[in-house]
């Protein structure tokens, strides 16, 4: 037992120094190819077992012939596992370089395709991350673009939609300056109805810049549902008796919410008034408020006729308007836009979809 022990320990300090030797040398080469690695740790293991046979030999007072035979079979070992691993590193490092041009194909622009046969299971896994990487980036690009094109658009609209009340307001103030307006009254009122509907607009665009900036601050109550939505319906029953459209209002569930009550009376403001504005003449606009399992649903059901499905995607988005037939003199597509902003500030979600006659948007917010 004794001669076993003191053969393991030679050998171990064999072993060992070669071992730090070899670690020496990685840490030297830490920065060169796979295949240079492997063949270094390859080579550490042979020399290895290489140190520990010879330093067991030599307390053993082994014959030269049995010493060399010793050295020839470890040096054989040697050549076999050299040759080994440097054909798994070329292996290994022809799959990563193949990986390093397919990332770098969706890092220009482009969309990632895994190479096939990954020899790893690392350099697999890390292949399936780059794909969900590079949809991810599609994504955000197809998002990015979609707000690009928003942009402009809204740009378009707000500068057609100041540029018309503002030549009506300088002919109107020319004609007031120079004694031309015969009914001086009917010119203020008028000016009037610009200067508020401006305000509104720039209303609009402050609140929406306070939402995408992420500076919008709630301040959360408990409120009934039921008093909500009578307060918004109380609001908008001038310019529905104006349009001639009838407001329904008898499926309000009482279930309370813990939401901002300013904030959301816009919501329902802007979601009634678009919906109005929408509905042709004796039709009729119809809210409603139920609790289901993913929270509290409030809906605003119109009689527009419908939403083209191509549009539905982007009824949200800034600007949007939708068509010219559809679209009112008045707004700047900014009301669903701020709609969306507050509910989703409020961890909701808002959504719509086409129903007969009309389309119905519906605002979910969490309960109470």
């Amino acid at each position: 037992m004794k001669d076993v022990l003191l053969i393991a320990l030679f050998a171990f300090l064999g072993a060992a120094a070669a071992g730090l030797l070899g670690a020496g040398v990685l840490r030297l080469l830490r920065h060169r190819s796979l295949v240079v690695s492997l063949s270094v740790v390859a080579g550490v293991a042979v020399t290895a077992m290489l140190a520990g046979t010879l330093t067991v030999a030599w307390a053993m007072f082994l014959s030269s012939h049995d010493l060399y035979v010793v050295t020839t079979v470890v040096a054989m070992a040697a050549l076999v596992s050299l040759a080994t691993a440097v054909l798994l590193g070329r292996w290994v490092a022809a799959h990563s370089r193949e990986l390093t041009l397919a990332t770098r194909s969706f890092g220009d622009g482009g969309t990632f395709a895994a190479p096939a046969g990954q020899p790893t299971a690392e350099l697999a896994e890390l292949a399936r991350e780059l794909a969900a990487t590079s949809a991810k980036l599609d994504s955000s690009r197809e998002r990015e673009r979609a707000l690009e094109a928003s942009r402009r658009e809204l740009v378009a609209w707000i500068s057609h939609d100041l540029r018309t009340p503002l030549a009506g307001l300088r002919a109107m103030a020319e004609a007031l300056e120079d004694g031309m307006a015969v009914d001086s009254g009917r010119y203020l009122r008028q000016i009037r109805t610009e200067v508020e509907r401006m305000n509104g607009m720039v209303g609009d665009l402050f609140e929406l810049s306070r939402i995408q900036a992420g500076s919008l601050t709630l301040t959360p109550a408990r409120i009934s549902l039921y008093d909500l939505v009578g307060d918004a319906l109380a609001g908008v029953d001038p310019l529905a008796r104006e349009h001639g459209v009838r407001l329904i209002g008898d499926r309000i569930d009482e279930v309370p919410v813990e939401v901002d009550g300013k904030e959301m009376s816009r919501v329902l403001g802007n979601l009634l008034i678009n919906a109005i504005r929408r509905t042709p003449p004796d039709g009729t606009v119809a809210i409603a408020a139920h609790r289901s399992d993913g929270g509290v649903v409030l809906s605003v059901t119109d009689s527009c006729g419908g939403i083209p499905e191509d549009d539905l995607p982007r009824v949200f988005d800034t600007g949007w308007r939708g068509s010219h037939a559809r679209t009112p003199p008045a707004g700047a597509g900014l009301g669903l836009a701020i709609v969306r902003g507050i509910v989703e500030a409020h961890a909701g979600r808002a959504e719509v979809r086409n129903v007969q006659g009309g389309c119905c948007f519906s605002v979910t917010l969490p309960t109470a």
